[in-house]
């Protein structure tokens, strides 16, 4: 399972919209960094790893830096244990593991696996390299553009949301596709939330609930890249767009896009948290945050959905059950009821159409290609399409924050990830998208 940080839809956004050329180069450049590592294959656990009965506070952690280069993990420059080096980004990096470590360890689980693993986590991955990722078995930091991204150590919740990504990989796993898909990454949201509020010694009402606070420099208009509290009010920037989450059931994304919208979606469970964070009171790690943890490795099947996620939150959460299913309802969700929304049959056209969506981002890009017309793409790309047979073309389970296909021909819509392309779809998604 890969996770990056930065949503594609943002890489998307940079790199084809932005006038300042540092920033677009180096969006594409980051942007085709994560098409590649999204392409190499990381099996998830056979079994996922039950909760630890003991665990030690602080577990082992190891931070490498790769010296702006692409080999991982590069070189060892501290462990834990050890003193400060000196180094900003290594040594904030230090500190978010060991918090975040130590809020699961308050849960009673032993690192990520349950069982004590050695976090990996490497810095100062590529030039200017705008996002950071756990890739299935290491963290990786990138230390941004500087002209809209600063460095992803800097806020300390990146580093718990991607750590958390790990735990939900050796817990539920849950299956990165629609709501399932947005649960993976609101556990994550949460759970970063949970260590900034836990190193701060904030509690759920005073809280800012802002996912990477700083991660921005200055100049650019957002606060941070998600607010848990109110989804969708995170950025409004040129360069960036207008923050696309929503917050309630009554706004929910469908669409074939972003693993169905994972990224977009993820701001419903998330302001269900923060609500019933409020109303469970006191600290958000040591209420709700448990609440929330329980539920994550009481046997959730892979597919679970909102509905499902939302009632082994109740059942968990004792006393304060009552305020918990609230939370949830007020955002739109019915505990134990189905609430997955339908996908509407795509219409009948006389276009080949591809849209591209995932990353942690979500940014979407799309094309369409009319074939009756004088479009000097029509010709290559009828030849394309008539050697495509899409009504053969089976489905492949997606994987977190890697780039999905959509592909409309005639009355035939097809979805693919990044991986499960072959060189005419390649070829075909290249075109239309005028890349």
């Amino acid at each position: 399972m890969r996770c990056h940080f930065i949503p594609a839809y943002l890489l998307d956004q940079l790199a084809d919209t932005t006038q300042d050329e540092h920033v677009t180069g180096v969006a594409q450049r980051t942007r085709e960094i994560d098409r590649t590592l999204r392409g190499r294959r990381v099996d998830p656990p056979s079994q996922p790893v039950a909760r630890a009965v003991a665990a030690t506070p602080g577990a082992d952690w190891e931070i490498h830096d790769a010296h702006n280069g692409t080999e991982l993990p590069g070189d060892l420059v501290r462990t834990a244990g050890q003193p400060e080096v000196g180094d900003v980004t290594v040594d904030e990096a230090a500190v978010g593991l060991t918090e975040t470590l130590a809020l699961f360890a308050d849960y009673g689980r032993d690192s990520y696996d349950g069982a004590g693993a050695t976090v990996v986590a490497t810095v100062h991955y590529e030039k200017d390299y705008d996002n950071a990722f756990w890739d299935g078995t290491q963290l990786v930091f990138g230390d941004g553009d500087g002209k809209v991204f600063g460095r992803f150590t800097k806020p300390i919740d990146v580093l718990g949301h991607e750590l958390a990504h790990a735990v939900t990989q050796y817990t539920a796993n849950l299956t990165y596709q629609g709501q399932s898909g947005a649960l993976n990454e609101s556990m994550s949201d949460v759970f970063g939330a949970c260590t900034k509020q836990r190193h701060l010694g904030q509690d759920a009402a005073s809280a800012d609930w802002l996912v990477g606070e700083g991660i921005f420099v200055e100049g650019i208009n957002g606060r941070a890249l998600r607010s848990m509290l109110e989804p969708g009010t995170a950025y409004d920037d040129p360069a960036l767009g207008k923050d696309p989450q929503v917050g309630s059931m009554a706004d929910y994304v469908e669409t074939t896009d972003d693993n169905g919208g994972v990224h977009l979606n993820s701001g419903i469970p998330n302001r269900a948290f923060v609500l019933a964070a409020r109303a469970v009171g006191g600290e958000s790690w040591s209420g709700a945050g448990r609440i929330w943890y329980a539920a994550l490795t009481s046997g959730l099947a892979a597919d679970s959905d909102f509905a499902t996620f939302a009632a082994a939150t109740v059942a968990a959460a004792g006393e304060h059950a009552d305020a918990v299913r609230e939370a949830w309802t007020t955002v739109g969700v019915t505990p134990g009821a189905t609430d997955v929304p339908g996908t509407p049959a795509p219409a009948p056209t006389t276009t080949v159409g591809v849209r591209r969506s995932g990353g942690f981002a979500g940014l979407v890009k799309e094309g369409e290609v009319d074939l009756d017309s004088d479009d000097p793409r029509a010709p290559e790309v009828r030849s394309l399409v008539q050697r495509i047979d899409f009504t053969a073309l089976a489905p492949v389970p997606p994987q977190p924050d890697r780039f999905v296909y959509s592909f409309r021909y005639a009355t035939t819509q097809a979805q693919l990830p990044e991986q499960a392309l072959d060189d005419d779809l390649r070829t075909l998604a290249r075109i239309v998208l005028d890349e």
